[in-house]
């Protein structure tokens, strides 16, 4: 297989395995580095698989690597291409942080993420005293603050390899760089305005994928630190993304999940815009592809196109994650958020009048600056009217380089904690009542695991996204199964395969 031929194949972004193997295989190491990507990095995938062969040899054993993810779908996904990576390096991938090459995928949302990694990393330190030979890598959005890589280079030189989200694609060719250099490399890219796809990834479920549409964002809500560390949004091309769950589906992928900062906003940016409507459609007519979820949506950008277009597809899940942040309209314009109360509760409104029985669930964020009580009980006003499925809940979280972090009248933390144990309760009392709706119906359910804390039962979700754990083994894994749902619990629920 030569050049020529790769690049026909990564036109569809996804090379299986052995096209990816025989591909490597055809590498000649002294014929140059290459100088466009995704070449470029074949290239130090082969280098570096070069190096771990022979440090294998060396030790007598295969070596392992753990890659660990912190945050995000976008994450997640970004870290199956990193472990898809580190197995073509020649590593064996393992769930023990006792491995010989270590990475973390780091999130920076909130200031716990980045406690959470710094206490890692000092579990990493003894480890690498017991295996010198370890290796240990941090990337994604947390390593995107200067401060917090001069903290890391400082305080935990024994890191191998720091770089960050822009340039995630080049992990082959730092990873060589670290191999071979002395002391810690640190390559943190400031243009984001590439998008390189089609090297080796390793789906965490051979059956579903997440597949990203966009990279970035542009809205600047001023609490959060995504933008700063993300970039600006960059949207793929649509054909490129069709070929690619195209070929998603063909190695036996369906279900997908289209991933962005904000989907809605998908095709703006594009020299010839597409509406994020119209790409749903175009994935809707993927032969293998059974179902299609999203997220995240921002209000501001959701269209009634859209949700015309998940009502008339039976592909497209009943399921709609709609951020609402707070519930105050003078809260949401100190956050940037471009809506009101009002236009919050009107776009819910056509959402259920299309399709009355789709499932919304929320982000709302507690205690953001300036926030009174009368605001608070506005997000209790929303929360009661709308009655989302469930509502993933916060504390407000200071990020330094948001303008929210210089905001008078930051809330006390006494106060926010009281007011996010009533919303809490509110949300989990509503969120009961609404998921059990279901209960004593038969629903289609994907399988997706055996459950961990009763190994006669397997787990998998509703088109709405909802849990259901029912009797069964691990043969079912990736099987849509009918199952009669005898009992909700709350958020999910018990049920038996129907025959």
């Amino acid at each position: 297989m030569n050049i020529i031929m790769r690049k026909e194949m990564s036109e569809a972004s996804i090379m299986n395995k052995e096209e990816t193997e025989r591909f490597l295989n055809t590498i000649d190491l002294s014929a140059g580095i290459p100088l466009t990507e995704p070449d470029r990095q074949y290239y130090f995938l082969r280098k570096g698989r070069m190096l771990v062969e022979q440090k294998s040899l060396a030790k007598g054993r295969s070596l392992t690597a753990h890659s660990e993810c912190f945050g995000c779908q976008m994450n997640a996904r970004d870290s199956e291409k990193l472990t898809g990576m580190l197995e073509c390096l020649g590593y064996t991938m393992t769930d023990r942080e006792e491995a010989d090459f270590v990475i973390y995928n780091t999130c920076t949302v909130r200031e716990n993420a980045n406690t959470r990694v710094y206490g890692r990393l000092g579990y990493l330190h003894n480890r690498k005293n017991h295996n010198p030979d370890m290796m240990i890598a941090l990337c994604g959005c947390m390593m995107e603050e200067p401060h917090v890589v001069e903290t890391l280079e400082h305080s935990f030189s024994f890191v191998s390899l720091i770089f960050g989200t822009h340039n995630l694609y080049r992990f082959p060719e730092l990873f060589v760089k670290a191999w071979e250099a002395d002391s810690i490399v640190v390559d943190i890219e400031k243009d984001n305005s590439r998008i390189v796809e089609g090297l080796p990834n390793e789906r965490k479920f051979p059956f579903k994928s997440g597949i990203n549409v966009t990279y970035g964002c542009n809205n600047f809500c001023s609490y959060c630190i995504v933008p700063y560390v993300r970039g600006r949004e960059r949207s793929r091309e649509p054909d490129d993304i069709i070929r690619e769950i195209t070929a998603m589906a063909s190695d036996g992928v369906s279900e997908v999940m289209l991933l962005g900062q904000n989907v809605n906003s998908y095709g703006k940016t594009l020299d010839t815009p597409v509406t994020f409507a119209k790409l749903l459609e175009r994935a809707a007519g993927i032969d293998g592809i059974r179902r299609i979820r999203f997220m995240t949506s921002h209000p501001k950008d959701l269209s009634a196109e859209l949700i015309d277009v998940m009502k008339s597809s039976d592909k497209i899940c009943d399921h709609l994650h709609l951020p609402l942040q707070s519930g105050s309209s003078a809260v949401l314009k100190a956050m940037n958020r471009h809506y009101t109360k009002e236009q919050y509760l009107g776009l819910v409104d056509m959402i259920r009048s299309k399709i009355p029985d789709i499932s919304l669930t929320t982000d709302i964020i507690v205690g953001f600056p300036g926030e009174t009580e009368e605001d608070f009980r506005e997000t209790l006003d929303v929360v009661r009217r709308v009655r989302f499925d469930s509502a993933y809940t916060f504390l407000y979280s200071r990020r330094e380089g948001t303008p929210a972090a210089s905001m008078p009248e930051q809330i006390p933390e006494e106060t926010a904690k009281e007011r996010f144990s009533r919303l809490l309760a509110e949300v989990q009392e509503i969120g009961q009542n609404v998921t059990s709706r279901h209960t004593g119906t038969i629903q289609e359910i994907l399988v997706e695991s055996v459950n961990r804390q009763d190994p006669t039962l397997v787990t998998g979700r509703m088109r709405n996204n909802t849990v259901v754990h029912f009797p069964g083994s691990s043969d079912l894994i990736g099987q849509y199964v009918p199952v009669l749902l005898r009992e909700s619990k709350g958020f999910y629920y018990i049920g038996r395969k129907y025959n």
